[in-house]
């Protein structure tokens, strides 16, 4: 006998041996008895305390609901199903919502060109319905496109109609006032009993939320796109040299679109749509104003036919950190002109002041002074921090409405 064979018996008589020594009461009898009683015990004790009983039931609902999800992959289908059902209801409701509020605009230029001929040329947009009686808000650059080459001249607007949903009557319609600074205008019509929008709130937009752009893209009136926000807060810089902070969009925005509106799932307006991005790559990156800094805007277009905004009454120019080590001055805005009877003259501005701070605030550039101005009023006065021969000053200027 080998010592595998002499060890495999040692084992298999190990199990044996307690197999054989035990009897029929203490091996089956005692246990059975025992598990008995203390299943008794523990379930009595267990629907006696009301806690336990509870959340035994909760499993066992719990146990049977999962059971039958995932007793079929069917299942799973049908949740899929609804889930999309949800979302094309969603986009119906909104669409259905807010149709009647958007209207298509198209607009006639007379066109010059240097061979003393003259002509015309015709463009569309979009445009918001926010009155019953006819206001309605859209983009400035919609309502007074303007260009200039070498060859011929486009000027302002000499015709304006506006089609509303499921009308194909053209309306003729009037400027109420044009902003150029935030490309917002107001037209009128001369009808009443329209549908104005329901204005959201654009700072409560959260990235990934439905979005759906509606408008007038290509002449092809009350056309819808749906997508999501895909960034908010977006800083950018125009053809025209203008910075603006846009909500970002994946709905697709086409030429026409310009004045039209980027809703929420309320059908609600959150913004409207201005820009997008045209390059090779480029796919699905349009841009909208967030109807937040449109509101107060057009309230002054409607009352005044204008924005009254304040004013300083100086030019300069952004001096950066390469630029202020280059010429020995400090950080800030250099000014190159000062407006004859403007706050700035009045306060004692002179060409080569470097402005550094405004109420305490540091400013770098045009834009950051520029922003702090805009948050305080007509006749406010403000404290100016600057740079004069390497001596620092403070000025004090009282803001005048802007000419």
């Amino acid at each position: 006998m080998s010592d595998n064979d002499k060890s495999y018996k040692k084992v298999d008589n190990f199990y044996k041996e307690e197999k054989s020594h035990a009897s029929f009461g203490h091996s089956v009898a005692i246990p059975f008895l025992s598990g008995v009683i203390g299943a008794v015990l523990v379930v009595g004790t267990c629907f006696c305390v009301p806690q336990i009983r509870d959340n035994l039931f909760k499993t066992e609902v719990a146990t049977t609901t999962n059971a039958g999800t995932n007793s079929s992959s069917s299942a799973n289908q049908n949740l899929n199903v609804v889930s999309l059902s949800n979302y094309e209801d969603t986009s119906i409701g909104v669409a259905n919502k807010v149709l009647p509020s958007i209207v298509g605009i198209e607009i006639k230029y007379s066109v010059n060109s240097i061979f003393g001929q003259s002509g015309s040329a015709e463009a569309s947009g979009s445009g918001i319905i926010i009155s019953e009686d006819g206001y309605i808000l859209t983009n400035n650059h919609v309502v007074s496109t303007s260009s200039d080459n070498s060859f011929y001249q486009i000027t302002q607007a000499t015709q304006i109609n506006v089609y509303l949903y499921n009308d194909s009557t053209a309306y003729p319609a009037t400027i109420v006032g044009q902003d150029e600074l935030t490309d917002i205008a107001v037209i009128k019509i001369d009808k009443t009993g329209l549908t104005p929008a329901e204005l959201g709130d654009s700072d409560s937009v959260q990235v990934g939320a439905f979005a759906m752009a509606v408008g007038n893209p290509l002449g092809m009136q009350s056309s819808i796109t749906c997508g999501n926000i895909s960034a908010v807060n977006r800083e950018l810089t125009d053809s025209d040299g203008k910075t603006g902070t846009y909500i970002q969009t994946d709905a697709a925005i086409n030429s026409g679109n310009s004045g039209g509106a980027l809703v929420n799932s309320k059908g609600q307006v959150i913004g409207i749509n201005t820009l997008k991005l045209s390059a090779t790559g480029v796919e699905g990156m349009g841009f909208a104003i967030p109807i937040n800094s449109v509101k107060d805007i057009y309230s002054q277009l409607i009352q005044y036919n204008k924005v009254k905004r304040p004013y300083i009454g100086l030019t300069g120019r952004d001096v950066d950190e390469q630029t202020a080590k280059y010429y020995n001055i400090p950080e800030g805005i250099y000014v190159v002109s000062v407006e004859s009877f403007s706050p700035a003259e009045k306060a004692g501005f002179k060409i080569g002041d470097v402005i550094t701070q405004i109420d305490g605030k540091d400013v770098k550039n045009m834009d950051e002074l520029n922003e702090i101005k805009f948050q305080h009023n007509i006749g406010d006065t403000i404290t100016l921090k600057i740079i004069r021969d390497g001596q620092e000053m403070d000025l004090s200027l009282t803001l005048a409405e802007q000419p």
